[in-house]
Parts: C-alpha cells; structure tokens; sequence
C-alpha cells in the first residue's frame, strides 16, 4: 500500500523559506505523477506543483511560482517542496499526492490523485 508522509512545515517569518519532504513508500509503479497542494482555513484545497516520474517537466501555479520548487530524489523515494520567499498567505497545511500511471495536469486537480499524506502546516507570520 502507498504511503505519504510529509514533514518539514513549522513557523517562519516572512521572507523566510522551509524545504518540505514527502516520503514515499509502497510505491511499486515506475511511472507515475505527484503533486504538492495546499488548504488554507475557510479556502478549497489548492494545487500548487506537480512533476511526473517518467521526466522533467514540472509545472507550478501562478501563486508561488519563482518562490518554490518541486524536485525528487528517486534514491530516497522522496519529493521536496523547496519555499523561499515565503508569505502571510502561504500560511495552510500543504499536502503531498500521488497518482500511478498518470500525466499530470496543470494545475493539479485534487479529483486526480488517489494517494494523499496526513499534512504539514507552515505558518508565515508577518
């Protein structure tokens, strides 16, 4: 069975930046898509970054693109949601997802994957 498991969020000020990791485990598919979301209180999960196995291609959303960076290190079964710059409205629990044998759309659309972790909060404080 896949499991995720994110980790890395905490408190940070503004401007700061937070590296957040998701683990992989159970994956035994070669190909397939993962993306980073995020939900805010009172607001619909949102899609932020999504990459595929199979190449390099990554996609992010208008909000935190040249702020972040989706990247993986297939060693270690592990992607990564590098934030620099980070802002008040970033504030939300940020989400790891994936999906087997499926190209990625962009945005990512929540509907699409079928994998999710439990979660990691990051908190901007100004």
């Amino acid at each position: 069975e896949v499991q995720l498991v994110e980790s890395g969020g905490g408190l940070v000020q503004t401007g700061g930046s937070l590296r957040l990791s998701c683990a992989a485990s159970g994956v035994t598919f070669d190909d397939y898509a993962i993306a980073w979301f995020r939900q805010a209180p009172g607001k619909e999960r949102e899609g932020l970054s999504c990459m595929s196995s199979g190449d390099d291609n990554t996609y992010y959303s208008d909000s935190v693109k040249g702020r972040f960076t989706i990247s993986s290190d297939n060693a270690k079964n592990t992607v990564y949601l590098e934030m620099n710059n980070l802002k008040p409205e970033d504030t939300a629990v940020y989400y790891c997802a994936l999906e087997p044998t499926f190209t990625p759309s962009a945005p990512p659309q929540e509907y699409d994957y079928t994998y999710w972790g439990q979660g990691t909060q990051v908190t901007v404080s100004s």
